[in-house]
């Protein structure tokens, strides 16, 4: 028996020792070419993945790939944005696929949670997807946010400034609060990123409100979602609304834009340089008002003194050669623009890494402003084992830009302002010595203010995500595996005004005698989540698919905001402690939020699709800090096309779909809490509550207070036919924002004049429609066409405080006007009805919100090498409050002083001025534009040529020219109609105020891949 069972060993050991060459011989190299259907041309970066496990690669720039799978009957998948998806056995050792375009993108695979996904063609939302072409292949845009603007279905997006280094207003699906945030919710790559607005304190010299306050949202200071490099972006995914958004509960009330930053990839090492170089220049100067005596005489008649001394003025200008352009020279600069950019990617079986740099310099077209970015990328995929893979994503940005000194104000310091009252024949410039003359127009002389002011801002940020996922188990039905993630996101901003006292606004006891206004902010944000997910297929062509997903979440916010404001400063020191006055301004905002959520998808065979969850979320600014609050969502998508009895084969796709959901609001930190402040009261130190102008008492907190809840309903349905050539999706909306928070005025004698109360009710209704094909498809030429169309209609359905006015500037020149029944986005003021000369009372002039908006993108493919790709972007109606008009009418240096378009005798201008006080129609003013967005014409060097010339070490060269802001069609009087006084504040953002002017930008582009 020993002897025999020996034998049994040895047989079965040698067996293995025979076999086992085989079982490695038994692993298939696959490798091949990947080109497009229509015109053969190679497509570099499709992905190539094993079917049902993480191992794959990408094609290199000649289209080529190599993958190991183990046997030949293996699945190999294959997959690029825009293309239909292709599933092979892996029956041969070369495999050359051809890919067709696929205008719907049904094959996309969207994020729809915290740890799942799902196919385009199964999603139950609208949800909207940009990829890295869309962002950033036809032009170099200054901004993420800006890149997005005219792209992006259900967004008005606002520039607030149009300074170097951004700043911008994203609102999805209209507006979603009154007092609290209106923003998106910022994820990338995981991590939760800050995409605040941090005044520099600028409201110490320009007084721009007049709350008593350093800080002021007119400060227009850059938002930072600006500190992204647009180049590092993958895709971009767009959750609109609560009923697509409701996973992440109360911190996604305005929505949620995921940001997906681009991996490594199994394969040769690629390297990526490319070069821009650009300009800048102002989309549009006004002109300035052309005197001469008659029209000083005019504007001077009151004070004939006066009116003799300006055409002595004139006179002498005149015979000195002496009439300057002042517009022309504040706004007139070309600004120099480069962009240097390099990215290492590659990876073997077990690791795959992503790395880049950018240098990116941006003069602006006001002297002495300003962007520097410099920006580091690592990002690394490993595959522990076949149960455990790590991913680990890194980001450090250092800027500094310098935004000069425009918008409101009340002390006539900035640019516009004070320019707004100096006549072309004023002699400005310094002399010989460099001392600047006194304007005797304004309290300030633009030139110097301009030349010797500091307004920066100064940024060190790393952003850092790990996650962890662990197979748990797997087999041919199901797998079931935990991801463990965290993120960060730190920086500092520090922001440096300096108004030395020898300027005129400074000087001789005006101003604050010299100011030293510096500000640092610490910023860290943490997140955490543990999640489990399983998916379970029962097999067969009526598969039954399981997706079950739950976790926990942890979020930690920490802002803490230091403003130190020295006035009196001693000679040309800068420093705060050389000063006579200082004051020392904290803010500081600490928040912990908590949540919980469980999600199940089921999937019958693509056919229908029905997914619900729920999010449990807690926080620190909630008025019971131990409360669950409770968001659910549900969505169900039914694939027509998919069933048995559907025989119209001309159409691939007729998905009817509709979806449910809600999110929250978390109250604006410190609601609850009623401030006390530090007092001495006869000599005994204390506390009281804080008193605020010596003239009533601080906001009175709330301590039932809660959060703001957002209900969405959207449904609706995507079709698709003639190969997928054709796509077309539509989309109705019905969100409704409940309990939103107010500050409520109080009698007098409880000791305060504010209290935080909830009592009101928004509705947002829009519609949404988008259109793809291809109208042209030959191997020598392509044409794809994409349109959409948006619409959003607001309305306070509920209020339970007296109507009040919110932004603007009262109604003698228009403000938005909060009201039951009525647009939250209405512009009122005064106006006469009858035409007698006498003001009838306060109406509606106006809304800001666009009557609709659309845009039109083309793409070319010529003759194979050579591209051109357009965007453009119509928005009908929408109104602004153009107050920068109204100050130049007042100072008589309007370009169109002087017309007479109505025929009337009277100029333009005197015919505006005259109704202020009457009626605040004139200045509301409808602010349309059709824009191309961006245009770019580029030409890729045949790879045959490049492979003959540099020896295969170089693989790729494309050359181009593009820009941005080209052309803008539109009547509205002013520099740009896309304008922001109010920075990102949800209300009154289409209030204009002399701004920095937007830049149109022309680019050559040289990229070289290795």
């Amino acid at each position: 028996m020993r002897i025999r069972h020996l034998r049994k060993m040895l047989f079965t050991l040698f067996s293995m020792v025979l076999i086992a060459p085989l079982v490695t011989f038994a692993q298939v190299n696959v490798k091949g070419k990947v080109t497009d259907a229509v015109s053969n041309e190679p497509l570099p970066g499709v992905n190539v993945t094993l079917k049902g496990s993480t191992t794959g690669a990408s094609t290199d720039v000649n289209g080529n790939y190599s993958i190991t799978v183990p046997s030949a009957t293996s699945q190999i998948q294959f997959f690029l944005l825009g293309y239909q998806a292709q599933t092979v056995a892996a029956s041969s050792s070369t495999i050359n696929i051809k890919l067709a375009e696929d205008v719907a993108k049904l094959d996309e695979v969207v994020i729809t949670g915290l740890a799942t996904n799902v196919k385009r063609s199964n999603l139950a939302n609208a949800v909207a997807t940009i990829s890295s072409k869309e962002l950033t292949g036809t032009s170099t845009p200054q901004t993420l946010d800006g890149a997005l603007n005219g792209k992006l279905v259900g967004a008005n997006i606002i520039a607030a400034s149009g300074a170097p280094g951004g700043g911008m207003s994203v609102r999805l699906r209209g507006l979603t609060s009154i007092n609290s945030g209106t923003q998106p919710l910022y994820v990338v790559d995981g991590v939760i990123m800050d995409n605040s607005s941090i005044s520099g304190g600028l409201n110490v010299v320009t007084a721009a409100s007049r709350n008593g306050s350093a800080t002021s949202n007119q400060d227009n200071p850059s938002n930072r979602i600006a500190d992204i490099n647009p180049e590092d972006i993958e895709n971009v995914e767009v959750l609109k609304g609560a009923s697509a958004a409701a996973i992440y509960g109360a911190l996604a009330s305005s929505g949620v834009i995921i940001i997906t930053t681009k991996k490594g990839s199994q394969g040769k090492t690629k390297v990526s340089f490319s070069q821009d170089l650009g300009t800048a220049k102002a989309i549009k100067l006004l002109g300035v008002r052309q005197w001469d005596e008659d029209k000083i005489q005019a504007f001077y008649e009151s004070n004939q003194a006066n009116a003799d001394a300006q055409k002595q003025l004139y006179r002498d200008a005149v015979a000195n050669n002496a009439l300057y352009d002042y517009e022309k020279e504040m706004y007139g600069e070309t600004g120099f623009l480069t962009n240097s950019s390099l990215s290492v990617r590659g990876g073997g079986e077990k690791t795959n890494f992503f790395l880049s740099g950018l240098i990116q310099d941006e003069d602006g077209i006001i002297k002495n402003s300003g962007y520097k970015k410099y920006s580091i990328r690592a990002n690394v995929d490993h595959k522990i084992s076949n149960r455990f893979n790590v991913a680990l994503t890194t980001n450090y940005i250092n800027s500094s830009a310098d935004r000069g000194l425009t918008n409101n104000d009340n002390n006539s310091v900035s640019y516009g302002v004070a320019l707004s009252s100096t006549p072309t024949y004023a002699n400005l410039h310094p002399d010989a010595a460099g001392n600047y003359p006194a304007n005797p127009y304004s309290a300030s002389n633009p030139l110097e203010t301009r030349d010797l002011i500091t307004n920066n801002e100064k940024v060190n940020r790393f952003l850092g995500g790990l996650s962890l996922t662990a197979f748990i188990q797997q087999n041919s039905k199901s797998v079931t595996k935990a991801i463990v993630r965290g993120g960060l996101d730190y920086y500092n901003l520090y922001t440096k005004g300096i108004f030395p006292n020898s300027l005129q606004f400074e000087s001789n006891g005006n101003g604050t005698d010299g100011a030293s206004v510096q500000g640092s902010t610490n910023n860290l944000n943490t997140n955490y989540s543990a999640l489990l997910v399983n998916t379970y297929t029962s097999g067969g062509k009526e598969a039954w698919n399981f997706t079950t997903s739950a976790g926990a979440t942890a979020e930690n916010f920490d802002q803490n905001q230091l403003l130190d404001v020295a006035t009196k400063l001693i000679g040309t020191q800068t420093n705060v402690n050389q000063a006579s006055a200082v004051t020392v301004v904290q803010y500081r905002a600490p928040r912990k939020n908590r949540g919980l959520f469980i999600q199940e998808e089921i999937n019958f065979a693509d056919r229908v699709i029905v997914t619900g969850g729920l999010r449990f979320d807690k926080s620190t600014d909630n008025a019971d800090v131990n409360k669950f609050e409770m968001f659910p969502k549900a969505s169900a998508a039914v694939n027509l096309q998919n069933f048995d009895f559907w025989k119209v084969k001309s159409i691939n796709q007729l998905k009817l779909r509709a979806a449910y959901g809600e999110s929250g609001n978390f109250p604006p930190f410190g609601s609850k809490y009623t401030s006390f402040s530090a007092s001495n009261i006869g000599g005994f130190g204390g506390t009281l509550i804080g008193v605020i102008n010596n003239q009533g008492f601080v906001q009175q907190g709330n301590k039932d207070i809660k959060q703001e809840r957002q209900k969405e309903f959207e449904a609706g349905f995507d079709i698709s036919f003639l190969d997928n050539k054709v796509t077309f999706e539509a989309t109705y909306y019905n969100k409704k924002a409940y309990d939103l928070i107010f500050t409520q005025n109080v009698q007098p004698s409880s000791g305060f004049v504010q209290k935080v109360i909830n009592g009101g009710t928004l509705q947002n209704e829009g519609v949404e429609l988008s259109l793809g094909f291809i109208p042209f498809s030959s191997p020598n030429f392509r044409w794809n066409f994409r349109t959409n169309y948006w619409m959003n209609r607001a309305k306070m359905l509920k209020l339970d405080i007296p109507s009040f006015n919110v932004g603007g500037f009262s109604n003698t020149l228009g403000s938005f006007k909060i009201e039951e029944g009525k647009s939250p986005t209405q512009i009122v003021g005064l106006d006469d009805i009858d035409g007698d000369g006498n003001s009838d009372g306060v109406f509606v002039l106006g809304n800001s919100e666009p009557k609709f908006q659309m845009n039109f993108v083309n793409d070319f493919t010529i003759y194979k090498n050579l591209s051109l790709s357009f965007t453009l972007h119509w928005k009908n109606k929408g109104d602004n409050i153009n107050l920068s008009q109204f100050l130049n009418d007042l100072g008589g240096t309007s370009h169109d002083y002087d017309a007479d378009k109505n025929n009337n005798g009277v100029a333009d201008a005197i015919d505006r001025i005259s109704t202020v006080g009457v009626s605040s129609r004139i200045f509301v003013q409808d602010a349309s534009f059709v824009r191309l967005r961006d245009i770019g014409l580029y030409y890729s060097f045949n790879t045959d040529l490049l492979n003959k010339t540099f020896k295969g070490v170089v693989s790729g060269i494309k050359l181009g020219v593009s820009a941005t802001n080209l052309f803008t069609i539109t009547h509205y009087d002013s520099y740009d109609p896309e304008v922001s006084n109010f920075g990102s504040a949800g209300f009154s953002s289409n209030v204009e105020v002399t701004p920095y002017p937007s830049a149109k930008r022309m680019f050559f582009h040289l990229t070289v891949d290795f």
